[in-house]
């Protein structure tokens, strides 16, 4: 047997702060990526042509930072279960590493893969979590619970001490030309495009692919809008967040280095609000690994509600209102700028995806499976863990303690949306409307008519006393 590892790249598409790739380094010299296309994700119907575009990208930077450290990324299009067992015997490795996924889908491709390994006498990194700060054991109740509640679980997890970012692989050889010839015949193909697997994205992408792309755009945030997130966050005119999220889904930047940059802007900080600002956008991290947990402990919310009451609900699912919604063609202008930025840019502001995953399920009666389904077709950071729990919280049907959270479309354009300046951006029909109307929605039906802009296709009170009627009854069992 060789003194080759083979590291098994899927959500940490980076050689910095990975501590799975540290491992491999300590056991040997001889490290080689490999990534594995999957057929049993890429040929799903939900899979979005610019997250597939972005992932191709950090790929290509990924080659690159191999081959700049003196090694390689191998790349396989096939069934993992079968690829990465038969890579790894014909190249007689000693070992293959990767980082744990808290995915059901994950959980159980890796234990098919650990089995092979075992026969073949393969050795494989034990547990090892790199995509969040604390293992999902970790974080429990003190009767050993997993939490279905944010709060305390921000509690126990913002108490605890946090690993510091690991080092970058250097110093690694790679394979010899016959190892290629014999990795060739193994399966190991070149990247191909995203056009080459299917997927055509031909705008521009609303963070650049990879780890320097994703280090640069850490270092602006921290710079100056981390100092200002608790007050900028909501506004989805302002640039005040950190569009970070494509890269943490795919690894194309370590949480540990994440964490790191909030503890240094906050030892430079020099007043409370800064502080203020910095720690909420630490409880966003700690909301995504929230998640990510929840996901671990409970892989039944990737197929429905957490909340009994929600299980069974009697959603109309209206394919014509649906389609509407999805098309941002709802004569709700909020809504309809929030699906537009999604359909055009590939990304959504987070409040927005609060204000339309609300609309669809309390004003539309669709079951947000449907527009859960629909955010990952299009969104560059789709993530199971983060789109479902925002879902769930949106619809009331996950781990939240207020179950009937209903906005009011109109009052949230003019909370966070005084001016109008989102909605014109995205709807650009509507540029010459008075601001008040272009908020409170209340544009006369003549002018929506000569604009082109749609009636809109519920009526928000309607459909909000409709909505508590059912989960009233739902609740109380007559469901």
């Amino acid at each position: 047997m060789s003194d080759l590892i083979l590291f098994w790249h899927r959500r940490d598409l980076r050689i910095a702060d990975n501590t799975g790739l540290v491992a491999a380094r300590k056991q040997s010299q001889k490290v080689v990526g490999v990534f594995c296309l999957d057929p049993n994700i890429l040929e799903r119907d939900d899979v979005a042509a610019v997250r597939v575009t972005y992932m191709i990208g950090c790929l290509q930077a990924l080659q690159q930072r191999y081959t700049e450290v003196g090694s390689q990324l191998l790349i396989l299009h096939d069934n993992p279960t079968q690829a990465i067992p038969r890579l790894a015997a014909a190249l007689n490795a000693q070992a293959v590493f990767w980082n744990w996924d808290v995915e059901p889908y994950s959980q159980e491709r890796d234990r098919t893969i650990i089995e092979a390994l075992k026969e073949k006498g393969i050795q494989f990194l034990h547990e090892n979590w790199d995509q969040i700060l604390h293992s999902p054991d970790e974080i429990r109740t003190g009767s050993h619970q997993p939490y279905t509640v944010f709060t305390p679980f921000w509690r126990n997890w913002s108490s605890k001490s946090k690993a510091e970012p690991v080092a970058t692989l250097q110093g690694v050889t790679g394979l010899t030309d016959t190892e290629r010839d014999i990795a060739q015949q193994a399966g190991v193909i070149p990247l191909p495009t995203a056009k080459d697997l299917g997927f055509v994205w031909d705008r521009d992408l609303v963070i650049a692919p990879g780890e320097a792309a994703a280090q640069e755009r850490l270092e602006e945030f921290s710079y100056k809008a981390i100092t200002e997130y608790k007050e900028q966050r909501n506004f989805p005119a302002v640039n005040g967040t950190s569009q970070l999220s494509a890269a943490l889904k795919f690894g194309a930047i370590g949480i540990r280095t994440v964490w790191a940059a909030t503890v240094a802007a906050l030892e430079n900080s020099r007043s409370d609000e800064t502080d203020t600002s910095i720690r909420a956008w630490q409880q966003e991290l700690a909301w995504r690994e929230f998640y990510q947990h929840a996901m671990y402990h409970f892989p039944e919310l990737a197929t429905g509600a957490y909340r009994e009451a929600f299980k069974n609900f009697p959603y109309q699912n209206n394919e014509e209102l649906f389609q509407a919604w999805c098309a941002g063609k709802t004569g709700y202008p909020i809504v309809d700028a929030a699906m537009r930025q999604m359909n055009e840019s590939g990304w959504m502001h987070n409040r927005c995806r609060m204000i339309v995953a609300n609309f669809l399920t309390k004003d539309l009666l669709i079951d947000p499976r449907l527009g859960e389904k629909y955010f990952y077709q299009r969104l560059i950071d789709g993530d199971l863990s983060a789109n479902n729990g925002g879902w769930q919280w949106s619809a009331s049907s996950g781990m939240d303690p207020k179950p009937v959270r209903i906005f009011n479309p109109a009052s949230q354009a003019q909370k966070f949306d005084p001016e109008g300046e989102y909605i014109r951006e995205w709807i650009p029909e509507l540029r010459s409307v008075d601001t008040e109307y272009l908020l409170n929605g209340d544009i006369p039906a003549l002018e929506r008519e000569a604009l082109g802009y749609p009636l809109p296709i519920v009526d928000h009170k309607r459909q909000q006393r409709q909505f508590k009627a059912i989960y009233a009854q739902q609740k109380n069992g007559n469901g």
